[in-house]
């Protein structure tokens, strides 16, 4: 602020003035306060303009302390800047991005492609760009145009052309290795890495199209490359070529690395070249490899049975062998899990009175027995062989794998599955009343597998088919509620083992942010470079949320992933006459929690501008 008046007049007004940048981005002044004429500051004063300048400190030291008072006119026939596109547009800016730039800059991106750009001759900011995709994937996600259309909803309104996008996204899926590999080590400057167990899982993203892409050689190298959009499995039964990840995250949730492969491939021959791209990346580290039985097969635990490493995954009790699943059912030897001393039978844990308020730790238990199972064939394991072609062959495995099953049973998971199947039973019977016969099919998961096709005829007539309940179904699935099993070539106490094993829905807490929170799917690219660079972004908008979220834990504060994110999407301000911006937002403890993290002190009403533009170009940047 400073003192202005006009010195060429006789009796000169003073006011105090303001410099600022109007919205075309030029500089300009205006009078915020009148101080008085001349004459009439006589009256109060012998040298007015002394007085003035002590006025002009006063509002100064306002400034520093953030207490203003500002004089505003209001004109309420005053009409709405004409803005220049054809619709009107909202005058907020979104600021909540700043939290978000505060742990992207712990990645330290803006080196990495200034290093991959380095020779290039571009005209465009690639780490810009990667910036505000990576936000928008958390706060607003939309397909890339829709989403650099609304650029101008970010309090620095970035500026860059759409095919700018485009072409950082070619760059970007060029250096795919090298920019997981870059997340993964420079993630340890935000939040201290722990890769001692890796859980690992797939899923799969639809993509917008209605034909698969086909298999074909490079006409210059040769080289044989499989079409990416394939038609697979999809546990939402779309009939869409959909796109397959592999995600590995540590004992935090937070990811490490990831692989994109053809919708139709095995999931089960994904898993080890992915372990050997980390333990380049680690540097050969040892660490425990946790999976469901899907990715537990022959090959991956014999591969986790070297080099130091372990493994921990779901076994399937239904198919073990007969003489294990003898050795379960057997009453003998069972512990209680939580001290891993006192004798139990499952007799017992199923028969206690569980209201009975005594039997309450003993509900809330679990019992377990240790089985040695060193025959894979036995544990009914399977290994998968690459042919040349492409193709996966799949054949029992009858190897021996230094291994043990834990097996667990719980009466509170037993009543849970219990009542699961009788709402199951009750739909199956409602099905087997209304329903068409012909067009019953049985799913391993669908009620209609308790219905069984029955064929009667008399003599020579044709016989009649119908459906009934199948009860010898339903009682051969009630043996096996309430257990569960992991196998592992571990030493440490089965308490240990399972408590890291429960730590595995955080893999599946990652796809669903993936596809809900952040609208991966549907994919809307053709080209493959382009659908490479779509789950890059998604990856890097993941790994973020989650750095920012083990933070918050590490400070005490736990937010719900819908909270931190809501609170992140509504932090917008407007511009009120160029001479502030004031919050359109409430507090909250979500708010409370991310100004104590980073410092930055976002929970004001008013911001001054210059406030707002030290944190987009401080470290944070």
């Amino acid at each position: 602020m400073k003192l202005y008046y006009d010195r060429k007049a006789k009796d000169p007004i003073y006011y105090v003035q303001q410099g600022y940048r109007n919205s075309e981005g030029r500089s300009t002044t205006r009078n915020i306060k009148r101080i008085g004429k001349h004459s009439e500051l006589l009256e109060i004063t012998d040298d007015p303009l002394e007085y003035a300048k002590q006025e002009v400190a006063k509002v100064n030291a306002e400034l520093r302390t953030k207490k203003v008072t500002y004089e505003a006119k209001v004109d309420f026939n005053e009409k709405v800047p004409r803005g220049d596109g054809s619709a009107s547009s909202a005058t907020w800016v979104n600021i909540g991005y700043l939290i978000l730039q505060y742990i992207m800059s712990g990645l330290e991106l803006k080196e990495f492609f200034k290093d991959i750009t380095k020779d290039r001759k571009n005209t465009f900011d690639c780490y810009t760009i990667m910036r505000f995709l990576t936000y928008a994937r958390i706060l607003d996600p939309q397909s890339k145009h829709a989403t650099w259309g609304k650029m101008g909803t970010y309090f620095e309104k970035p500026d860059f052309e759409y095919q700018h996008i485009m072409r950082c996204m070619d760059i970007l899926s060029e250096h795919y290795s090298k920019y997981i590999e870059w997340l993964f080590r420079k993630s340890n400057n935000v939040v201290e890495r722990n890769t001692s167990v890796m859980y690992y899982d797939c899923t799969n993203f639809y993509c917008e199209c209605e034909s698969a892409d086909e298999d074909y050689i490079d006409e210059v190298t040769g080289e044989y490359i499989e079409g990416l959009r394939r038609f697979g499995y999809s546990k939402e039964h779309r009939p869409n070529p959909i796109v397959e990840m592999g995600l590995f995250m540590d004992m935090r949730g937070i990811p490490i690395s990831m692989s994109i492969n053809p919708g139709n491939k095995n999931e089960q021959v994904t898993a080890i070249p992915m372990e050997q791209e980390i333990l380049r990346m680690t540097d050969g580290a040892k660490f425990i490899y946790c999976a469901d039985a899907g990715l537990g097969s022959y090959n991956i635990r014999k591969f986790n049975s070297m080099g130091g490493r372990a493994f921990i995954v779901t076994q399937s009790v239904k198919k073990l062998s007969d003489k294990l699943k003898a050795i379960v059912f057997d009453d003998n030897g069972y512990k209680l899990l939580s001290d891993g001393r006192t004798p139990m039978s499952i007799e017992v844990m199923k028969s206690f009175d569980r209201y009975d308020k005594k039997n309450l730790p003993l509900y809330n238990d679990r019992i377990y027995k240790l089985i040695p199972a060193e025959l894979a064939i036995d544990m009914g394991l399977y290994e998968y062989k690459e042919l040349k072609n492409g193709k996966v062959r799949k054949q029992k495995a009858k190897g021996k794998v230094d291994q043990y099953v834990i097996v667990t049973f719980s009466r509170k998971m037993m009543e849970y599955q219990r009542a699961v199947r009788k709402r199951q039973v009750e739909r199956a019977r409602e099905l087997l009343k209304t329903g068409d016969p012909e067009e019953i099919k049985k799913g391993p998961n669908d009620v209609r597998r308790f219905l069984k096709r029955v064929a009667k005829a008399k003599g020579g007539e044709d016989a009649k088919v119908s459906y009934e309940m199948d009860y010898a179904k339903i009682a051969e699935e009630e043996k096996y509620d309430g257990f569960y099993a992991v196998a592992t070539n571990l030493d440490d106490e089965a308490k240990d083992i399972i408590a890291v094993m429960e730590k595995r829905y955080k893999i599946e807490e990652c796809f669903r942010i993936m596809k809900t929170n952040f609208n991966g799917r549907p994919v809307y690219h053709n080209k493959e470079r382009r659908i490479r660079a779509h789950f890059m972004i998604c990856y890097t908008a993941l790994l973020v949320y989650r750095l920012l979220e083990c933070k918050l834990d590490d400070q005490g504060t736990h937010v719900t992933t819908d909270d931190l994110i809501n609170t992140l999407k509504v932090m917008n301000v407007t511009n009120v006459h160029d001479r502030e911006y004031q919050a359109l937002y409430t507090g909250s403890p979500a708010l409370d929690a991310l100004v104590r993290l980073t410092g930055m002190p976002l929970d004001r009403m008013h911001y001054l501008p210059k406030e707002l533009k030290k944190y987009t170009k401080k470290q944070y940047s």
